[in-house]
């Protein structure tokens, strides 16, 4: 959301809750970039999920060495995971329910969730506060949060209208989870972003493609709620955008290079 898209007055209805909008208010348009803040078009990006399938990848260069690095929810970026991730992240996501569970809503110390962002050093913080009316408060307190300790990090917020038009997109192509995967409202706007896109991370399967297990994330095996995103559903349409050479999907180990 900009300034130039989001102007004062306009009323702006949440993605996931029909009955709810927002009438854009001083306050709140001040928060808003002027307008859209990295220069685009952005030339080769790594968007990055979490899967299982990352650990040992020795991916973590190949990810870096792309000019503009985008991930998902918040995940550990310590030197324990950076040869198979990289440590580079322009843009990282953070789901409402993420502030919930791990930080207490911000209601308590902010501290562990100042430190914890540090990882992602200068990049932007995209967060959906406008898709869930219970999202908009822990989403606002994350940017008021980092603007009063003067934090490296930027939070800018997803357009609604943004998400929902590519909702409407995915479900015409077969998609019929309740909703889409953070994973995949991020390839999507990278599409829209960079010139190149390759992807890592996404595999959302026990095993892997010589039949080894692997855990669910790269970090832990904690599985998903069930029923709440179709992720074998996503997954095949990302796999027929790589055929189609759309973008670039990685899911063997990377060379060192």
């Amino acid at each position: 959301m900009t300034k130039e898209n989001s102007p004062v007055g306009k009323r702006v209805w949440y993605d996931g809750e029909f009955l709810y909008y927002l009438t854009i208010d001083n306050e709140t348009f001040s928060l808003f970039p002027k307008a859209i803040p990295f220069q685009l078009p952005l030339k080769r990006c790594s968007v990055v999920g979490n899967g299982g399938i990352l650990k040992n990848s020795r991916c973590g260069k190949q990810i870096d060495q792309a000019d503009f690095v985008m991930r998902c929810n918040l995940p550990p970026l310590s030197n324990a995971y950076s040869n198979d991730v990289g440590s580079k992240t322009q843009l990282v996501t953070a789901n409402p329910s993420i502030i919930k569970k791990r930080f207490q809503n911000l209601l308590w110390s902010r501290k562990a969730f100042v430190d914890n962002v540090k990882v992602y050093n200068q990049s932007y913080i995209y967060m959906p506060a406008f898709s869930m009316k219970t999202g908009t408060e822990p989403s606002l307190r994350v940017y008021y949060t980092l603007t009063d300790v003067g934090a490296k990090q930027t939070v800018i917020f997803a357009n609604p209208n943004f998400l929902r038009e590519i909702g409407k997109f995915w479900k015409s192509k077969g998609i019929h989870g309740k909703r889409l995967s953070t994973g995949l409202f991020l390839v999507s706007a990278a599409l829209g972003l960079c010139e190149e896109v390759t992807i890592y991370g996404f595999w959302p399967f026990s095993m892997d493609l010589h039949g080894r297990y692997i855990s669910h994330h790269y970090y832990d095996n904690v599985l998903p709620d069930s029923g709440f995103h179709a992720m074998p559903e996503e997954f095949l349409q990302l796999w027929f955008l790589h055929k189609r050479g759309v973008l670039r999907m990685q899911l063997e180990r990377c060379e060192d290079s």
